[in-house]
């Protein structure tokens, strides 16, 4: 008597396989980003000169860390810190995509060659590796792929014990579908979309076509419909990720979809003889029973030829691409009070800590432009005299003040989450530094503000300075916005080509001005050219000044390290 399998332990062992392979490829993908982190800005940057080489560094990275999606969401995160544009970001997405045809070639690989012989010697290797605390993300890169191998075999091997092709039920089901109707292959192809979707891993979805397929139970037509939904259902990886992100990230995520969605439209345009020439290639017939062990190597020969071509139709098309989701995902209209937003730091696209690092260092720089718009107004309000105007100049610089609290301690939450990781003690220096930097740049904010609630002071009193006074107070607040700009060349510019020199030497002139002011002050109040208020306003104002310019000496020092 034929003994019935077990189809519980049986579906157990399979998602047991499916989640390995997941977790295998997720381990690989994450230790290869943290082996190359601190390179890959250079890469991508030196490599995206021109959509070609763009291509061929997604490519290339794709098939380095095993993974379309991970590939996707880093390049999202370097349009958002500032380093990518949209088109050298559109150049990458399409070579993730070829770049991604691999693990399909490897999950076909595991059902025709034993993998085991690889699976054991990667294990010891991987171990020895971590446990030598010098090469860890070599080891946990070796265990990555070992998990991964071992998951290809159990699949293989849960398949022939599902025994399928003689099973009616399952036989006489997907037979029941009418392989030449479109209608039958949009409706995989949407199946294909949404379980890719749900379970964020095309690899998985199609490690599951490739085991239907290779039992005979799935036709080679519905297959490679599911192959074509999980092209576009891996989209809402990055498509998630990009949500909380600025608006060239959130482009580049939709410019991933509207690719993978053109090439799916011109392809079902020539479905039948598209599919029939790949089988050629293979030397598959669809309309012959047997040669199942074939069917893996038509699917991965579909999803190479199917992203190569796509590919190579559309890198022509970057521009009209860019205009398209540019169109889609128009800039938002700015409020009338500038609104709360980081441009560069997601926490939802944190990668690498390098790379967080870097994404911090570019935030920093629009703090530094934020408090230079800040004092612009302090300047603004100095001279303005209309007390509607200068109510409404007022309320900005309080808005303003609101803002770079807010800013200083969200890149501080940031950073703090960065040196959870394991850190090189080159990062953790940049971190500590970078700690101190956002500090001293609030307290910059902080006596922007103290200035404005001075001359606020002045309008609630009705009094105002004399006009020698405004003279030495626009000299002043010269010299401040100089050492203001002085500090945002620092803080923007290479380390190795900066230096505080010229900081030091504006705030000496500030504090000389200062004492300098603050004699005069004494001298002009004994002969009774102002009233004491007056007074105390001129001289509380250019103290704010001085302090100012040694908070500048201080983000200069902390960004010199």
């Amino acid at each position: 008597m034929e003994q019935t399998p077990d189809y519980l332990m049986i579906a157990l062992r399979l998602l047991g396989a499916l989640g390995l392979l997941i977790y295998g490829m997720r381990m690989m993908s994450e230790a290869l980003q943290k082996m190359a982190g601190p390179q890959l800005r250079h890469i991508l940057g030196r490599m995206t000169t021109n959509r070609l080489t763009g291509m061929l560094t997604g490519t290339l990275v794709t098939c380095a860390v095993q993974s379309s999606s991970a590939t996707t969401v880093m390049t999202v995160s370097f349009v958002s810190a500032g380093l990518l544009t949209l088109a050298q970001a559109i150049s990458i997405i399409m070579g993730a995509n070829i770049g991604t045809t691999l693990t399909a070639w490897i999950m076909s690989l595991g059902y025709s060659v034993d993998l085991t012989n690889v699976v054991y010697p990667a294990f010891l290797v991987g171990m020895i590796l971590i446990y030598k605390h010098r090469h860890r993300f070599v080891g946990d890169f070796l265990f990555g792929i070992a998990f991964m191998f071992l998951s290809l075999v159990m699949l293989s091997t849960t398949g022939k014990e599902m025994d399928l092709e003689h099973n009616e039920t399952v036989v006489a089901f997907f037979s029941s579908f009418d392989t030449g109707s479109y209608w039958t292959i949009l409706a995989f192809l949407g199946i294909g979309t949404v379980i890719t979707c749900i379970v964020q891993s095309s690899a998985a979805v199609m490690a599951i076509t490739i085991l239907l397929c290779s039992t005979g139970v799935l036709p080679i037509y519905l297959g490679i419909a599911l192959v074509m939904g999980e092209n576009i259902g891996t989209t809402a990886t990055a498509n998630l990720a990009a949500l909380g992100a600025n608006t060239q990230a959130r482009r580049a995520a939709l410019a991933h979809l509207v690719f993978n969605v053109i090439g799916v439209i011109w392809v079902l345009c020539v479905f039948y003889p598209f599919v029939n020439m790949v089988c050629r290639i293979v030397g598959y017939e669809p309309t012959m029973a047997g040669q199942t062990s074939r069917l893996p190597v038509v699917l991965a020969m579909f999803h190479t030829c199917f992203n190569i071509i796509n590919t190579g139709i559309l890198i022509w098309f970057i521009p009209q691409i860019e205009q398209l989701v540019c169109q889609l995902m128009p800039e938002k209209p700015e409020p009338e009070m500038e609104e709360f937003r980081l441009q560069y730091i997601q926490a939802n696209l944190m990668q690498t800590p390098e790379i967080s690092v870097m994404q911090a260092q570019k935030e920093t720089i629009q703090f530094g432009l934020r408090l230079e718009r800040m004092f612009d107004m302090v300047r603004q309000l100095l001279d303005e005299h209309n007390s509607k105007a200068t109510e409404g100049l007022y309320k900005q610089i309080e808005h303003q003040e609101t803002l770079t609290d807010r800013t200083e301690f969200e890149i501080a939450a940031f950073l703090e989450k960065v040196s959870n990781n394991h850190l090189s003690d080159e990062t953790k220096l940049k971190v500590r530094l970078m700690m101190r930097l956002v500090g001293e740049m609030e307290s910059i904010g902080d006596a922007c503000y103290n200035m404005a609630r001075i001359l606020n002071r002045r309008q609630t009193l009705s009094r105002d300075f004399s006009q020698n006074q405004y003279s030495q107070l626009h000299k002043m607040t010269e010299l401040t916005a100089a050492s203001i700009r002085q500090m945002n060349n620092v803080v923007g510019g290479r380390k190795d080509n900066c230096n505080g020199e010229e900081t030091f030497s504006i705030e000496k002139q500030i504090n000389e001005m200062r004492n300098r002011l603050k004699e005069e002050n004494i001298l002009e109040a004994d002969k009774r050219t102002f009233d004491y208020a007056v007074g105390t306003m001129f001289v509380d104002f250019i103290n704010e000044c001085e302090k100012l310019g040694d908070y500048v000496v201080n983000v200069v020092e902390a960004r010199l390290g």
